[in-house]
């Protein structure tokens, strides 16, 4: 009984795909201009992809090779926030006991070495540099997402063969003026 069932479906499917065939043979195709099979590319596309994912906008956009530029910047700037975000934190805490007078706490290694004016100043450096780093790491946040954005917009951007820009060095022969001259020819081709 299942071998019967079995090769009724198999028959039944390759009736339905014999039919598919038969249909896209009769029928005729008209050819479409060049802009309607183009994909479209969409740089408000690319500009979601990029500011969900950071990188993800540029693999989108088929330029791949940015997206290890931009890890490593959020890398580097995370490695910066965490350093400051210590450092800041060690030296609030060594203010404070210093404050309080304790020269045996948990900072005593600051507390002892430096004054309180001096663990203040330090204090306020690694604050100015923790939001600095944060400032940065937004700005880069936003570069990834603006490059994503603009590549997007020259996706499909076509430069052609006849734009063409040359420099050469020249000579001026003495002519015009009494000294012949060395000068650079710039050509531009439109």
């Amino acid at each position: 009984m299942k071998r019967y069932f079995f090769l009724f479906i198999t028959l039944l499917l390759t009736g339905l795909a014999w039919s598919t065939v038969r249909a896209q043979s009769e029928t005729t195709w008209t050819e479409l201009p060049d802009s309607i099979l183009e994909k479209k590319h969409s740089p408000t596309k690319a500009t979601i992809m990029s500011a969900c994912l950071p990188g993800l906008g540029q693999i989108y956009n088929k330029k791949i090779w940015k997206v290890p530029i931009i890890y490593a910047g959020f890398g580097v700037l995370g490695y910066f926030i965490y350093f400051n975000t210590d450092e800041y934190i060690n030296y609030k805490c060594a203010y404070i006991e210093s404050s309080y007078g304790n020269m045996n706490g948990s900072y005593a290694y600051l507390v002892q070495k430096y004054s309180k004016e001096e663990l203040l100043s330090a204090r306020e450096y690694y604050r100015r540099n923790l939001e600095i780093s944060c400032l940065i790491t937004a700005v880069w946040y936003a570069l990834n997402i603006l490059d994503a954005t603009v590549d997007a917009h020259l996706f499909t951007y076509n430069i052609s063969d006849k734009l063409s820009f040359r420099m050469e060095p020249s000579w001026m022969p003495a002519g015009i003026t009494r000294d012949p001259g060395a000068g650079l020819r710039l050509t531009f081709n439109f």
